[in-house]
Protein backbone atom coordinates (compact mmCIF):
# COMPACT_ATOMS: atom_id res chain seq x y z
CA UNK A 1 0.00 0.00 0.00
CA UNK A 2 2.86 2.35 0.77
CA UNK A 3 4.47 1.62 -2.58
CA UNK A 4 1.22 2.51 -4.40
CA UNK A 5 1.03 5.80 -2.57
CA UNK A 6 4.60 6.60 -3.54
CA UNK A 7 3.82 5.86 -7.21
CA UNK A 8 0.75 8.15 -7.15
CA UNK A 9 2.75 10.94 -5.54
CA UNK A 10 5.42 10.58 -8.21
CA UNK A 11 2.72 10.68 -10.91
CA UNK A 12 1.13 13.82 -9.46
CA UNK A 13 4.52 15.53 -9.25
CA UNK A 14 5.12 14.82 -12.94
CA UNK A 15 1.66 16.10 -13.87
CA UNK A 16 2.31 19.25 -11.86
CA UNK A 17 5.64 19.80 -13.62
CA UNK A 18 4.02 19.41 -17.02
CA UNK A 19 1.30 21.88 -16.09
CA UNK A 20 3.88 24.36 -14.84
CA UNK A 21 5.72 24.04 -18.18
CA UNK A 22 2.44 24.45 -20.10
CA UNK A 23 1.96 28.00 -18.88
CA UNK A 24 2.08 28.42 -15.14
CA UNK A 25 -1.61 27.60 -14.89
CA UNK A 26 -1.50 27.15 -11.15
CA UNK A 27 -0.13 30.66 -10.71
CA UNK A 28 -2.89 32.12 -12.90
CA UNK A 29 -5.47 30.19 -10.92
CA UNK A 30 -4.07 31.41 -7.60
CA UNK A 31 -4.02 34.97 -8.93
CA UNK A 32 -7.65 34.78 -9.94
CA UNK A 33 -8.57 33.11 -6.68
CA UNK A 34 -7.00 35.95 -4.75
CA UNK A 35 -8.89 38.47 -6.90
CA UNK A 36 -12.14 36.65 -6.23
CA UNK A 37 -12.80 35.76 -9.86
CA UNK A 38 -14.16 32.44 -11.11
CA UNK A 39 -11.64 29.76 -12.21
CA UNK A 40 -10.92 29.40 -15.92
CA UNK A 41 -11.75 26.40 -18.08
CA UNK A 42 -8.18 25.13 -17.99
CA UNK A 43 -8.10 25.46 -14.19
CA UNK A 44 -11.35 23.56 -13.91
CA UNK A 45 -9.97 20.80 -16.14
CA UNK A 46 -6.84 20.70 -14.06
CA UNK A 47 -8.97 20.40 -10.88
CA UNK A 48 -10.96 17.60 -12.44
CA UNK A 49 -7.74 15.86 -13.38
CA UNK A 50 -6.33 16.16 -9.87
CA UNK A 51 -9.60 15.38 -8.09
CA UNK A 52 -9.54 11.99 -9.72
CA UNK A 53 -6.38 11.10 -7.82
CA UNK A 54 -6.53 13.02 -4.53
CA UNK A 55 -8.89 15.12 -2.42
CA UNK A 56 -8.75 18.82 -1.79
CA UNK A 57 -8.26 20.05 1.73
CA UNK A 58 -10.75 22.53 3.23
CA UNK A 59 -10.45 26.11 2.02
CA UNK A 60 -8.54 28.43 4.32
CA UNK A 61 -10.32 31.43 5.82
CA UNK A 62 -8.71 33.78 3.32
CA UNK A 63 -10.44 32.04 0.41
CA UNK A 64 -7.20 30.63 -1.07
CA UNK A 65 -6.47 27.09 -2.12
CA UNK A 66 -3.81 24.81 -0.76
CA UNK A 67 -2.71 21.35 -1.65
CA UNK A 68 -1.59 18.68 0.77
CA UNK A 69 -0.02 15.70 -0.87
CA UNK A 70 0.05 13.73 2.39
CA UNK A 71 -3.75 13.91 2.90
CA UNK A 72 -5.63 12.33 -0.01
CA UNK A 73 -8.26 9.70 -0.67
CA UNK A 74 -7.79 7.10 -3.38
CA UNK A 75 -10.64 6.64 -5.87
CA UNK A 76 -11.02 3.30 -7.45
CA UNK A 77 -9.33 0.08 -6.71
CA UNK A 78 -5.56 -0.01 -6.72
CA UNK A 79 -3.43 -3.06 -6.77
CA UNK A 80 -0.66 -3.44 -4.21
CA UNK A 81 1.93 -3.33 -6.96
CA UNK A 82 1.39 -1.46 -10.26
CA UNK A 83 3.35 -2.34 -13.37
CA UNK A 84 5.46 0.09 -15.39
CA UNK A 85 3.04 -0.21 -18.33
CA UNK A 86 0.11 0.96 -16.23
CA UNK A 87 2.10 3.93 -14.99
CA UNK A 88 3.11 4.87 -18.55
CA UNK A 89 -0.49 4.46 -19.69
CA UNK A 90 -1.65 6.78 -16.93
CA UNK A 91 0.92 9.37 -17.99
CA UNK A 92 -0.11 9.08 -21.65
CA UNK A 93 -3.75 9.46 -20.70
CA UNK A 94 -2.87 12.59 -18.73
CA UNK A 95 -1.02 14.02 -21.72
CA UNK A 96 -3.97 13.18 -23.97
CA UNK A 97 -6.31 15.00 -21.61
CA UNK A 98 -4.02 18.02 -21.57
CA UNK A 99 -3.69 17.98 -25.37
CA UNK A 100 -7.46 17.77 -25.77
CA UNK A 101 -8.18 20.63 -23.40
CA UNK A 102 -5.55 23.00 -24.83
CA UNK A 103 -4.28 24.02 -28.24
CA UNK A 104 -0.82 22.68 -27.44
CA UNK A 105 0.07 19.03 -27.86
CA UNK A 106 1.77 17.35 -24.89
CA UNK A 107 4.42 16.41 -24.05
CA UNK A 108 6.48 19.35 -25.28
CA UNK A 109 10.12 19.49 -26.24
CA UNK A 110 12.49 21.89 -24.51
CA UNK A 111 12.43 24.51 -27.28
CA UNK A 112 8.64 24.42 -27.59
CA UNK A 113 8.31 24.67 -23.82
CA UNK A 114 10.58 27.71 -23.71
CA UNK A 115 8.69 29.37 -26.55
CA UNK A 116 5.34 28.61 -24.87
CA UNK A 117 6.57 29.98 -21.56
CA UNK A 118 7.69 33.19 -23.23
CA UNK A 119 4.29 33.56 -24.89
CA UNK A 120 2.50 32.93 -21.60
CA UNK A 121 4.73 35.43 -19.84
CA UNK A 122 3.73 38.04 -22.41
CA UNK A 123 0.04 37.20 -21.99
CA UNK A 124 0.45 37.31 -18.21
CA UNK A 125 2.07 40.74 -18.40
CA UNK A 126 -0.75 42.00 -20.64
CA UNK A 127 -3.34 40.58 -18.25
CA UNK A 128 -1.68 42.21 -15.25
CA UNK A 129 -1.64 45.53 -17.13
CA UNK A 130 -5.35 45.15 -17.90
CA UNK A 131 -6.04 44.41 -14.23
CA UNK A 132 -4.21 47.56 -13.19
CA UNK A 133 -6.17 49.58 -15.75
CA UNK A 134 -9.44 48.14 -14.49
CA UNK A 135 -8.49 49.03 -10.92
CA UNK A 136 -7.64 52.59 -11.99
CA UNK A 137 -10.97 52.89 -13.78
CA UNK A 138 -12.83 51.68 -10.74
CA UNK A 139 -10.99 54.09 -8.51
CA UNK A 140 -11.57 56.96 -10.97
CA UNK A 141 -15.26 56.14 -11.22
CA UNK A 142 -15.69 56.58 -7.50
CA UNK A 143 -14.57 60.25 -7.42
CA UNK A 144 -15.73 61.28 -11.00
CA UNK A 145 -18.73 63.65 -11.01
CA UNK A 146 -21.94 63.18 -12.94
CA UNK A 147 -21.11 66.00 -15.39
CA UNK A 148 -17.80 64.47 -16.23
CA UNK A 149 -19.50 61.16 -16.83
CA UNK A 150 -22.00 62.77 -19.19
CA UNK A 151 -19.17 64.53 -20.99
CA UNK A 152 -17.38 61.23 -21.44
CA UNK A 153 -20.63 59.64 -22.61
CA UNK A 154 -21.05 62.36 -25.24
CA UNK A 155 -17.46 61.88 -26.34
CA UNK A 156 -18.08 58.17 -26.49
CA UNK A 157 -21.17 58.67 -28.67
CA UNK A 158 -19.21 61.02 -30.91
CA UNK A 159 -16.48 58.46 -31.25
CA UNK A 160 -19.07 55.78 -31.97
CA UNK A 161 -20.61 57.96 -34.68
CA UNK A 162 -17.18 58.62 -36.10
CA UNK A 163 -16.46 54.90 -35.94
CA UNK A 164 -19.71 54.16 -37.80
CA UNK A 165 -18.80 56.78 -40.40
CA UNK A 166 -15.36 55.26 -40.79
CA UNK A 167 -16.93 51.81 -41.13
CA UNK A 168 -19.16 53.20 -43.87
CA UNK A 169 -16.17 54.75 -45.61
CA UNK A 170 -14.33 51.47 -45.31
CA UNK A 171 -17.31 49.70 -46.89
CA UNK A 172 -17.34 52.22 -49.74
CA UNK A 173 -13.59 51.84 -50.15
CA UNK A 174 -13.98 48.07 -50.27
CA UNK A 175 -16.75 48.45 -52.83
CA UNK A 176 -14.59 50.80 -54.87
CA UNK A 177 -11.73 48.39 -54.42
CA UNK A 178 -13.80 45.66 -56.04
CA UNK A 179 -14.61 47.98 -58.93
CA UNK A 180 -10.97 49.01 -59.21
CA UNK A 181 -9.94 45.35 -59.08
CA UNK A 182 -12.32 44.58 -61.94
CA UNK A 183 -10.97 47.55 -63.90
CA UNK A 184 -7.43 46.44 -63.11
CA UNK A 185 -8.17 42.93 -64.35
CA UNK A 186 -9.68 44.35 -67.55
CA UNK A 187 -6.68 46.67 -67.96
CA UNK A 188 -4.29 43.75 -67.44
CA UNK A 189 -6.16 41.72 -70.06
CA UNK A 190 -6.01 44.67 -72.45
CA UNK A 191 -2.32 45.13 -71.66
CA UNK A 192 -1.67 41.48 -72.43
CA UNK A 193 -3.53 41.81 -75.72
CA UNK A 194 -1.61 44.99 -76.56
CA UNK A 195 1.67 43.24 -75.74
CA UNK A 196 0.77 40.43 -78.12
CA UNK A 197 -0.16 42.98 -80.77
CA UNK A 198 3.11 44.79 -80.13
CA UNK A 199 5.07 41.56 -80.60
CA UNK A 200 3.20 40.91 -83.85
CA UNK A 201 3.79 44.48 -84.97
CA UNK A 202 7.51 44.11 -84.25
CA UNK A 203 7.60 40.89 -86.25
CA UNK A 204 5.85 42.61 -89.15
CA UNK A 205 8.15 45.63 -88.79
CA UNK A 206 11.27 43.45 -88.88
CA UNK A 207 9.91 41.62 -91.92
CA UNK A 208 9.14 44.87 -93.71
CA UNK A 209 12.52 46.29 -92.66
CA UNK A 210 14.23 43.27 -94.17
CA UNK A 211 12.22 43.68 -97.36
CA UNK A 212 13.15 47.36 -97.37
CA UNK A 213 16.82 46.50 -97.10
CA UNK A 214 16.52 44.01 -99.94
CA UNK A 215 14.64 46.54 -102.07
CA UNK A 216 17.18 49.25 -101.24
CA UNK A 217 19.96 46.92 -102.26
CA UNK A 218 18.13 46.05 -105.45
CA UNK A 219 17.44 49.75 -106.05
CA UNK A 220 21.12 50.56 -105.57
CA UNK A 221 22.01 47.84 -108.04
CA UNK A 222 19.47 49.16 -110.56
CA UNK A 223 20.71 52.71 -110.06
CA UNK A 224 24.29 51.56 -110.64
CA UNK A 225 23.27 49.75 -113.81
CA UNK A 226 21.27 52.78 -114.91
CA UNK A 227 24.23 55.05 -114.22
CA UNK A 228 26.50 52.75 -116.17
CA UNK A 229 23.97 52.60 -119.00
CA UNK A 230 23.71 56.39 -118.95
CA UNK A 231 27.48 56.70 -119.15
CA UNK A 232 27.55 54.26 -122.03
CA UNK A 233 24.69 56.13 -123.68
CA UNK A 234 26.50 59.44 -123.35
CA UNK A 235 29.62 57.83 -124.69
CA UNK A 236 27.68 56.40 -127.62
CA UNK A 237 26.08 59.77 -128.27
CA UNK A 238 29.52 61.29 -128.50
CA UNK A 239 30.78 58.42 -130.60
CA UNK A 240 30.76 58.92 -134.36
CA UNK A 241 29.36 55.84 -136.03
CA UNK A 242 31.41 56.35 -139.18
CA UNK A 243 34.69 56.89 -137.37
CA UNK A 244 33.93 53.94 -135.09
CA UNK A 245 33.05 51.67 -138.03
CA UNK A 246 35.70 52.72 -140.51
CA UNK A 247 39.19 53.44 -139.26
CA UNK A 248 41.47 54.82 -141.97
CA UNK A 249 45.11 55.66 -141.42
CA UNK A 250 48.44 55.12 -143.17
CA UNK A 251 51.67 53.42 -142.27
CA UNK A 252 54.40 54.84 -144.46
CA UNK A 253 53.52 54.29 -148.14
CA UNK A 254 50.68 51.87 -147.30
CA UNK A 255 47.17 52.96 -146.33
CA UNK A 256 45.17 50.84 -143.84
CA UNK A 257 41.39 50.55 -143.52
CA UNK A 258 40.02 48.54 -140.59
CA UNK A 259 43.41 46.86 -140.12
CA UNK A 260 43.61 45.75 -143.77
CA UNK A 261 46.45 47.15 -145.91
CA UNK A 262 45.48 48.42 -149.37
CA UNK A 263 48.42 48.20 -151.78
CA UNK A 264 51.81 46.54 -151.88
CA UNK A 265 55.42 47.47 -152.57
CA UNK A 266 58.48 45.30 -153.17
CA UNK A 267 59.72 45.88 -149.62
CA UNK A 268 56.29 45.05 -148.10
CA UNK A 269 54.73 42.24 -150.16
CA UNK A 270 51.15 42.33 -148.80
CA UNK A 271 49.18 39.21 -149.66
CA UNK A 272 46.35 39.57 -152.14
CA UNK A 273 43.73 38.25 -149.74
CA UNK A 274 44.41 41.18 -147.42
CA UNK A 275 44.32 43.61 -150.39
CA UNK A 276 40.97 42.15 -151.48
CA UNK A 277 39.60 42.52 -147.93
CA UNK A 278 40.77 46.14 -147.87
CA UNK A 279 38.98 46.75 -151.20
CA UNK A 280 35.80 45.25 -149.68
CA UNK A 281 35.99 47.62 -146.69
CA UNK A 282 36.59 50.55 -149.07
CA UNK A 283 33.54 49.64 -151.19
CA UNK A 284 31.43 49.33 -148.00
CA UNK A 285 32.63 52.77 -146.91
CA UNK A 286 31.63 54.32 -150.26
CA UNK A 287 28.20 52.67 -150.07
CA UNK A 288 27.64 53.95 -146.51
CA UNK A 289 28.59 57.49 -147.51
CA UNK A 290 26.32 57.39 -150.56
CA UNK A 291 23.37 56.10 -148.54
CA UNK A 292 23.92 58.78 -145.93
CA UNK A 293 23.63 61.64 -148.41
CA UNK A 294 20.97 59.82 -150.48
CA UNK A 295 23.11 59.29 -153.57
CA UNK A 296 22.23 56.80 -156.31
CA UNK A 297 25.03 56.00 -158.76
CA UNK A 298 24.04 56.68 -162.40
CA UNK A 299 26.88 56.05 -164.82
CA UNK A 300 28.70 52.86 -165.64
CA UNK A 301 31.79 52.26 -167.78
CA UNK A 302 30.39 49.14 -169.37
CA UNK A 303 27.49 48.97 -171.72
CA UNK A 304 26.46 45.46 -170.85
CA UNK A 305 26.67 46.16 -167.11
CA UNK A 306 28.86 43.16 -166.60
CA UNK A 307 30.13 42.32 -163.16
CA UNK A 308 33.63 43.57 -162.48
CA UNK A 309 35.63 41.83 -159.75
CA UNK A 310 37.11 44.25 -157.25
CA UNK A 311 39.48 41.62 -155.97
CA UNK A 312 42.38 39.54 -157.23
CA UNK A 313 43.79 36.25 -156.14
CA UNK A 314 47.24 36.83 -157.62
CA UNK A 315 47.17 33.58 -159.63
CA UNK A 316 47.97 35.42 -162.88
CA UNK A 317 50.03 38.42 -163.69
CA UNK A 318 47.90 41.19 -162.27
CA UNK A 319 49.34 43.71 -164.72
CA UNK A 320 47.51 41.83 -167.50
CA UNK A 321 44.30 41.40 -165.49
CA UNK A 322 42.08 43.96 -167.28
CA UNK A 323 38.82 43.19 -165.45
CA UNK A 324 40.40 44.01 -162.13
CA UNK A 325 41.64 47.31 -163.60
CA UNK A 326 38.18 48.04 -165.02
CA UNK A 327 36.63 47.39 -161.60
CA UNK A 328 39.01 49.84 -159.94
CA UNK A 329 38.28 52.50 -162.60
CA UNK A 330 34.53 51.96 -162.15
CA UNK A 331 34.99 52.38 -158.40
CA UNK A 332 36.90 55.61 -159.06
CA UNK A 333 33.95 56.75 -161.19
CA UNK A 334 31.53 56.12 -158.31
CA UNK A 335 33.76 58.10 -156.00
CA UNK A 336 33.73 61.00 -158.49
CA UNK A 337 29.91 60.92 -158.44
CA UNK A 338 29.97 61.15 -154.64
CA UNK A 339 32.39 64.11 -154.86
CA UNK A 340 30.12 65.95 -157.30
CA UNK A 341 27.07 65.31 -155.08
CA UNK A 342 28.59 66.69 -151.91
CA UNK A 343 30.06 69.72 -153.67
CA UNK A 344 26.50 70.84 -154.51
CA UNK A 345 25.76 71.32 -150.79
CA UNK A 346 26.16 74.79 -149.27
CA UNK A 347 28.83 73.45 -146.96
CA UNK A 348 30.36 71.61 -149.87
CA UNK A 349 33.21 69.20 -149.49
CA UNK A 350 36.50 69.95 -151.22
CA UNK A 351 38.62 66.82 -151.59
CA UNK A 352 42.40 67.35 -151.45
CA UNK A 353 43.20 65.16 -154.49
CA UNK A 354 41.49 65.45 -157.86
CA UNK A 355 40.12 62.44 -159.69
CA UNK A 356 40.47 61.91 -163.45
CA UNK A 357 37.88 59.25 -164.17
CA UNK A 358 38.44 58.72 -167.91
CA UNK A 359 42.18 58.23 -167.51
CA UNK A 360 41.87 56.55 -164.12
CA UNK A 361 44.34 58.85 -162.46
CA UNK A 362 44.73 60.42 -159.02
CA UNK A 363 46.37 63.84 -159.08
CA UNK A 364 48.78 64.95 -156.37
CA UNK A 365 49.70 68.63 -156.85
CA UNK A 366 52.53 68.47 -154.40
CA UNK A 367 54.27 65.52 -156.03
CA UNK A 368 56.94 65.70 -158.74
CA UNK A 369 55.22 63.21 -161.03
CA UNK A 370 51.76 64.69 -160.29
CA UNK A 371 49.53 61.82 -161.57
CA UNK A 372 49.24 58.23 -160.35
CA UNK A 373 47.19 55.66 -162.30
CA UNK A 374 44.71 53.44 -160.45
CA UNK A 375 45.28 50.65 -163.00
CA UNK A 376 47.82 47.87 -162.55
CA UNK A 377 48.42 47.38 -166.27
CA UNK A 378 51.69 49.00 -167.38
CA UNK A 379 52.14 50.43 -163.87
CA UNK A 380 54.54 49.96 -161.01
CA UNK A 381 53.53 48.72 -157.55
CA UNK A 382 54.78 51.96 -156.00
CA UNK A 383 52.62 54.22 -158.25
CA UNK A 384 49.61 51.95 -157.90
CA UNK A 385 49.98 51.93 -154.11
CA UNK A 386 50.41 55.74 -154.19
CA UNK A 387 47.14 56.13 -156.14
CA UNK A 388 45.33 53.92 -153.61
CA UNK A 389 46.74 56.01 -150.78
CA UNK A 390 45.49 59.25 -152.35
CA UNK A 391 42.07 57.68 -152.87
CA UNK A 392 41.78 56.59 -149.20
CA UNK A 393 42.88 60.06 -148.05
CA UNK A 394 39.94 61.47 -150.03
CA UNK A 395 37.71 58.89 -148.29
CA UNK A 396 39.06 59.95 -144.90
CA UNK A 397 38.15 63.58 -145.63
CA UNK A 398 34.71 62.50 -146.88
CA UNK A 399 34.18 60.42 -143.77
CA UNK A 400 34.98 63.38 -141.54
CA UNK A 401 32.66 65.69 -143.48
CA UNK A 402 29.73 63.24 -143.40
CA UNK A 403 30.24 62.68 -139.68
CA UNK A 404 30.07 66.42 -138.99
CA UNK A 405 27.18 66.96 -141.40
CA UNK A 406 24.98 63.98 -140.68
CA UNK A 407 26.44 62.25 -137.66
CA UNK A 408 24.41 64.22 -135.00
CA UNK A 409 21.05 63.87 -136.74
Amino acid sequence: MAESEEELKSLLVRVKEENEKAGLKLNIKNLRSQEGGPPSKEEANFENLQDGAFCRTPHPPSGGTSWDYSNFTLLGRLEPRRSLDSIQKTIRDSFDILSGETEVDHPLCVDCTDYLLEALDIELAITESDVQNYKCCLETREWMSEDERELLQRKLKGLELEEAKLHQEVAEVEKNQESVAADLEAAQAETKMLEQQEKQYWKDYCKLKWQQLELNEELSSVEMRLRYAQIQWNKLEKTDIFNATFEVWHDGPLTIINNFRLGRIPTVPVCWSEISAAWGQTALLLLALANTIGLEFQRSLTDDCAELPLYSGGEQNVFLHNKFDQAMMAFLNCMQQFKEAVEKDESGLCLPYKIHVKKGLMEDPGSSSGFYPIRTHLNTEEDWTKALKLMLINFKCSLTWVSLRYGRK
